[in-house]
């Protein structure tokens, strides 16, 4: 006969307390939670600030009991990773993982990295990593089925293009609506293409950036959307003959933000949500973003 897993079944009391507290909530006749409501962060628990009190190690009701389990897709990318290595702290989105893990008082070897496709990551369904990053926008949409930690990064998008293409002639958003676009699949960087860029071409939807990448070089499309970070290391370092035609806008003056995703409801967010509140305020955010982002410096803005 199985045995249940204690730390398991701590982390899905998280999610029927969840079920309860809206059961309660039609019973007693409260006016339903929006969107906007339920999608804010939980601050730090009530044990105290993260690593001590409820949110310390061997506290959290983790997947692996003394462990942090932590997704990211395969290849990790750099500037976020580098050498496809989620486990050598040399990238932002390594750097980051570390730091929240720290403050939560784990260790380097109490990490342990998990591949878990992008899409997979924020999809519905009980997740088997205690928090996950992979350049993972924020989203009401994306926080019905997840919950996220407080964004640890603003992002824009941009768009390059081959050097010799049309593309990279153009100088606003209306001159794109008469190329050939691609984006990522399930991205904020289709949204942007879908949504502000509107083109009159059917774009080109792709599975991962790699396939992206490797469409615009073969010539198969004009030009790709991706976040700002990865467009500089694109044309820095893998395709060269490319150049960043521009970047966005935040969409409404609302800054996109990358957030840790964790399961619906779990016990984890509150510690977790607490750490990175932490590491903004004491300046490690910005000090990692300045260590391993510095080259997304400014690039003109398509109105």
């Amino acid at each position: 006969m199985p045995v249940a897993n204690p730390h398991r079944y701590a982390r899905r009391r998280g999610l029927l307390a969840a079920t309860a507290a809206l059961l309660c909530a039609a019973v007693a006749g409260c006016a339903p939670q929006d969107d906007s409501d339920s999608a804010k962060s939980p601050g730090p628990a009530p044990g105290g600030p993260a690593g001590k009190g409820s949110c310390g190690k061997g506290k959290l009701a983790t997947e692996t009991a003394g462990k942090l389990t932590v997704g990211t897709d395969k290849p990790a990318y750099a500037p976020w990773f580098q050498d496809d290595d989620p486990a050598s702290g040399k990238g932002f989105e390594s750097a980051v993982a570390y730091a929240v893990a720290e403050r939560l008082g784990y260790g380097r070897s109490d990490v342990i990295w998990q591949t878990v496709p992008f899409q997979n990551s924020f999809a519905p369904g009980e997740k088997k990593f205690d928090f996950d990053l992979n350049q993972i926008s924020i989203s009401d949409e994306r926080r019905r089925a997840v919950d996220f930690s407080p964004g640890y990064y603003d992002v824009r998008q941009a768009v390059i293009a081959l050097k010799d293409s049309p593309a990279a002639k153009a100088t606003s958003v209306a001159d794109l609506k008469r190329v050939k676009l691609g984006a990522q699949v399930g991205s904020t960087s289709l949204d942007v293409l879908n949504d502000v860029i509107k083109p009159g071409p059917r774009p080109a939807v792709f599975q991962k950036n790699d396939f992206a990448k490797t469409a615009l070089k073969n010539g198969q499309v004009d030009a790709i959307i991706v976040d700002l970070p990865t467009a500089f290391y694109i044309t820095s370092a893998e395709v060269k003959e490319a150049k960043i035609v521009g970047q966005f806008d935040a969409e409404g003056g609302k800054a996109e933000q990358f957030g840790l995703v964790l399961d619906k409801g779990s016990a984890l967010t509150a510690c977790v949500s607490g750490a990175v509140d932490s590491l903004r305020k004491d300046g490690t955010l910005a000090r990692l973003e300045k260590k391993w982002l510095s080259e997304a410096a400014d690039a003109p803005v398509l109105k």
